[in-house]
């Protein structure tokens, strides 16, 4: 039995699961890897030389290869990883300070809070919590209001951008799911996720601030 892990919110600079155990690593590169929503890649990774016959077998038979201009673009968004790796958190964990304190939020969703459930895991398997954060606002329509009131943040499902992002997931990345299953995962209607950029801090929480009262 494989263990295959999905490493793309804390791509290989705060976390490196092969060294965990894990057999198989996953990231889509479009991501942090790439950072600059510019490229649509993605890689495996495998510490076991037949798993990387196998692969090499897939990918060879299939053509699954990036053309030379994306390539250029992934390497390029590598050089400058650690950097907005940084930058990402460090955003973050003042966004986090500032929406603990908010009255309109009712729950954040963020490992590095110590009340995360998993925060202890985190804190230890990993160098860094990373620039993803969800927090719930009550409802669908001020979710709504939110998103039709922020100018720096862009509606947008992806993540990993030096931009920052933002969106909707029960009506965008988990519209697909049934209701009420997305309630048993905690996805409410009022539940927003940001990826946070590595613009100005205080411009970013200014923005939320505005966005809402």
């Amino acid at each position: 039995m494989l263990t295959i892990v999905d490493n793309t919110f804390s791509t290989p600079y705060w976390q490196t699961p092969l060294t965990l155990g894990a057999d198989m690593v996953l990231h889509s590169a479009t991501k942090y890897l790439g950072g600059h929503s510019d490229v649509v890649a993605g890689l495996v990774v495998v510490n076991d030389e037949k798993l990387a016959d196998d692969l090499h077998f897939v990918q060879n038979s299939t053509g699954g290869i990036l053309g030379p201009q994306d390539s250029w673009l992934l390497v390029r968004g590598i050089k400058t990883l650690a950097l907005r790796m940084e930058a990402h958190e460090a955003n973050t964990k003042k966004i986090v300070e500032f929406l603990k304190k908010h009255k309109s939020v009712k729950k954040i969703y963020y490992p590095g809070l110590e009340s995360h459930p998993q925060h202890s895991i985190a804190n230890e398997q990993a160098g860094g919590f990373g620039g993803m954060v969800s927090f719930d606002v009550g409802s669908g329509e001020k979710a709504a209001e939110v998103l039709s009131k922020v100018k720096y943040f862009t509606l947008a499902e992806s993540l990993g951008a030096v931009e920052s992002l933002i969106s909707v997931p029960a009506k965008m990345t988990h519209a697909s799911i049934p209701a009420e299953r997305r309630a048993e995962l905690g996805i409410t209607d009022g539940l927003i996720r940001i990826s946070v950029g590595i613009e100005d801090a205080e411009d970013l929480i200014e923005d939320l601030e505005q966005a809402l009262q």
